[in-house]
């Protein structure tokens, strides 16, 4: 199962279980599929829009028990049957999938944080929910690793998105600590810049610190995908940090160096 191209879904999938792995697939399909509609190829807005809305209407029959027109929904209907998944969540991704459409700019840390809530939290709670675990509390700390995840995306994407004439710094931040989209266009790593991205990536590691403990309640192998998941994306942002903050030159990219140090870090974190 080819999950990297999906960042937001656990990427240590040789973990799940075997009864799980096609439950997995089906769910990344459909974000995945969904995602690309809203994002990739030639399609104008209005084709975009209306492939989503086919996807929508999938869903509404799956949830009055009709059959599903497209075999990627057939398949799904049978994985939210089998597991009792709630149908928001796959809702909400959809939303999210319709903002990216249109929405180009977020003003605040609110607004970005609205978007990852549909973005990106949806995916953690189908998780917990595979999984038998969806307590409020797992579904809290779910959300922070999950929105964690979206934001460091963001952070180390900043050049391949502005192709896209797309920023996801909140612009509050970047008036507060005076960069402009111009800084952006033309890749400029000034003391500014640095301060902006250093507040983003702290602010980024305390909301995934918030969430790990999440995966010492967890039982078995998804405790250890958790572990493996929290560890990556806290040194993707050392990265960004070892770089001086340059993603724009320096996109940081794990290499093997750093999945020993996240190899041990797991296992270190796991016999305190």
């Amino acid at each position: 199962m080819a999950v990297e191209h999906y960042e937001n879904f656990p990427v240590a999938s040789i973990l799940l279980p075997p009864h799980l792995r096609q439950p997995v697939e089906a769910i990344y399909n459909f974000a995945r599929s969904a995602d690309d509609i809203a994002d990739e190829g030639d399609l104008t807005s209005h084709e975009r829009l209306a492939a989503l809305a086919f996807y929508a209407d999938e869903i509404d029959r799956i949830e009055r028990n009709e059959k599903p027109e497209r075999e990627l929904f057939v398949l799904l209907a049978g994985v939210i049957r089998d597991f009792r998944l709630p149908l928001e969540p796959f809702r909400n991704l959809l939303s999210a999938f319709r903002q990216d459409i249109s929405v180009k700019r977020y003003d605040s840390y609110a607004d970005l944080l609205d978007y990852c809530r549909r973005s990106a939290n949806p995916v953690g709670l189908l998780m917990l929910h595979l999984y038998e675990a969806a307590t409020e509390e797992n579904s809290h700390m779910s959300d922070a690793i999950c929105t964690s995840l979206q934001l460091i995306n963001f952070w180390q994407d900043v050049a391949l998105d502005w192709e896209k004439d797309r920023i996801y710094l909140p612009l509050e931040d970047m008036r507060l600590f005076s960069v402009t989209q111009e800084d952006i266009a033309l890749g400029k790593t000034s003391e500014n810049w640095r301060s902006l991205m250093a507040f983003e990536v702290e602010r980024t590691r305390k909301l995934m610190r918030s969430g790990a403990p999440l995966a010492e309640k967890l039982p078995g192998r998804i405790g250890w995908e958790l572990r493996l998941v929290v560890q990556g994306g806290l040194r993707v942002l050392e990265r960004i940090e070892s770089s001086g903050f340059d993603v724009f030159r320096k996109r940081p990219i794990l290499r093997g160096g750093d999945w020993l140090s996240i190899i041990w870090r797991t296992l270190k974190r796991r016999a305190r």
